[in-house]
């Protein structure tokens, strides 16, 4: 604490971007193309800076399978309190990441959206540009073999009539009336209901480009 002043969340997150070390590159392993960016680096210099200025982050988490790419995806909310007023908390939403739908892959999503998390909130340093030291591989698309997922209800807006309406358009012109139609409320659902906002939104990217195909 500088003087007698009692600071502010916002200036203790300050100290802490200031104050935080870069985050050193790990070693190659086999495979890798480059130092690869690891989750406990990045955690270990965030929570030090972190702590240094009275703030404690904490994780929740939403998980979501991703039938027709077969994969697992986990979106990190992480919250980051004053421990000396618990009532004031920043929020870091929206880190996501994939993983294998095996008994790792969930584990290795968390930890990797937990790592942007803390990248994103304290804006630390790394000198590189990638992060695991693998070359990206393209998502496998299985919608041939994939049975349309069951509507993802919400108690304030009507998924399945957004759906209906969208996948009903039969132009260009109303797909867009009727995406504009229901803007506000996909917006709504992007801010209270992930699961029912990315199905309705691929519902609308693959009509659009149906339609822009002459389908």
């Amino acid at each position: 604490m500088k003087g007698n002043m009692k600071r502010n969340i916002y200036q203790k997150l300050h100290d802490a971007c200031l104050s935080a070390k870069s985050v050193k590159k790990g070693a190659k392993a086999n495979g890798m193309h480059f130092n690869p960016l690891l989750h406990d680096d990045v955690q270990a210099v965030a929570t030090q800076a972190l702590l240094d200025n009275g703030l404690y982050a904490t994780c929740n988490y939403l998980t979501e399978i991703v039938p027709n790419i077969k994969q697992v995806m986990v979106v990190c909310t992480m919250k980051v309190y004053d421990v000396d007023d618990p009532t004031q908390h920043i929020l870091v939403d929206g880190c996501s990441a994939f993983g294998n739908c095996d008994k790792f892959g969930t584990g290795n999503a968390m930890s990797y959206s937990r790592k942007y998390a803390f990248l994103n909130l304290l804006n630390l340093k790394t000198g590189i540009k990638d992060e695991d030291g693998y070359e990206p591989k393209p998502f496998e698309d299985s919608t041939e073999q994939s049975v349309e997922e069951p509507t993802y209800m919400d108690e304030t807006i009507d998924v399945e009539d957004i759906k209906h309406e969208l996948k009903s358009a039969k132009t260009l012109e109303s797909f867009k009336v009727a995406k504009e139609k229901h803007r506000a409320n996909v917006e709504y659902l992007l801010r209270n209901n992930l699961r029912a906002y990315r199905q309705v939104t691929d519902i609308a990217e693959s009509r659009e480009l149906q339609l822009n195909k002459g389908q």
